[in-house]
């Protein structure tokens, strides 16, 4: 069987070559009869379409590159524990690319590379991708986003915390502490240590202000000293609560960063028979299915994850089709849910 090409769609239907490409990328200016002998050809020649035939007509390569930290990927690889935040991305994304007839790609990048601008560039240039998703911390690194810049690469930054360039598809992080915060002054806790996240990452110290805007709403001073880092790493979380369970005037919940940190909270509690929720009630963000299948279940913060890489990339096609030169703008917040849990109760008395 031969392989079948553009070349032999265009002899069938009688039209050019780029007539053919025009039809493929679904371009307004071809006419209904051109389109329907064209359609017919392809239908009866069986031709399926590569994508260095769809960039002839429009110049589009329908790709869409994610860029993700190196250095977390590494991490999480040699830990074997991986991260499903980026899995949750690539789901969405994936998904909402394949209903557009679109691909995507995942590259590494490493932040802390004297070679980080050229290995930006080197990916543009290589793959000539219609737009760039970028994940946490890569979204609010200025080398990047001066490289996507300079490229005019259509960008959306995922998850970020901080205004700038590009479009930005986020969960509102300040708004869903300071929630979860208030779930927990509620149920009457009044003395609420956080184990707070990397400081690699915008959305940590967001979580940090909502959780210190809740107190302060309630008229409490905060306390330093039930604030401990955390990392967002299950080693970084068992120092923590290691640090704040061995105190005499320990806290009667925790708020966890992130599931991970939450995980090993639990962990710690559970070696010191501090029973959760009885003698401690704990917090999170995120959902990931650990937290949802642990003992007890942890109350958290759903954030939407999928949705906001799928609307990532709704953005992204939408540009390129537009063909305007106008890069995206804009700043959506998709809602989170908190997801309350049995790992949350009233203080013990006393």
């Amino acid at each position: 069987m031969r392989n079948v090409t553009i070349v032999h769609v265009a002899e069938k239907a009688r039209v050019s070559v780029k007539t053919v490409s025009r039809v493929v990328n679904n371009e307004p200016t071809v006419t209904p009869d051109l389109r329907a002998r064209v359609e017919a050809a392809i239908e009866q020649l069986g031709y399926s379409p590569n994508i260095a035939a769809r960039r002839m007509g429009g110049g589009r390569s329908f790709l869409i590159v994610a860029f993700n930290d190196r250095t977390l990927t590494l991490e999480n690889w040699r830990s074997d524990r991986g991260n499903n935040w980026i899995d949750r991305m690539q789901y969405g994304a994936m998904l909402r690319c394949d209903v557009h007839g679109y691909h995507l790609l995942c590259e590494l990048i490493d932040l802390e590379s004297d070679q980080l601008a050229r290995r930006v560039q080197h990916v543009l240039s290589t793959l000539r991708p219609d737009g760039v998703i970028l994940t946490p911390p890569n979204c609010e690194d200025p080398t990047v986003l001066a490289a996507l810049k300079k490229a005019q690469i259509p960008f959306v930054r995922l998850g970020s915390a901080q205004a700038g360039p590009g479009a930005r598809v986020r969960m509102d992080d300040q708004a869903a502490a300071r929630q979860l915060t208030e779930h927990l002054l509620t149920l009457g806790h009044r003395r609420v240590g956080f184990v707070t996240g990397s400081p690699r990452f915008l959305a940590s110290r967001a979580r940090e202000d909502g959780y210190r805007g809740a107190l302060a709403k309630a008229g409490l001073a905060v306390d330093e000293s039930l604030l401990v880092p955390g990392d967002f790493t299950f080693e970084g979380g068992v120092a923590a609560a290691e640090a704040l369970l061995a105190r005499a005037d320990r806290p009667t919940a925790i708020l966890a960063g992130n599931d991970e940190t939450a995980l090993a909270v639990l962990h710690v509690a559970r070696r010191l028979s501090v029973a959760i929720p009885d003698a401690l009630s704990l917090a999170t963000f995120d959902d990931t299915p650990s937290v949802r299948l642990s003992l007890p279940p942890l109350t958290t913060v759903r954030q939407p994850v999928a949705e906001m890489a799928a609307e990532a990339v709704d953005i992204l096609v939408a540009c390129a089709a537009a063909k305007d030169g106008k890069p995206p703008r804009g700043d959506r917040l998709l809602p989170f849910e908190l997801a309350l849990r049995a790992s949350t109760a009233p203080p013990p008395a006393g």
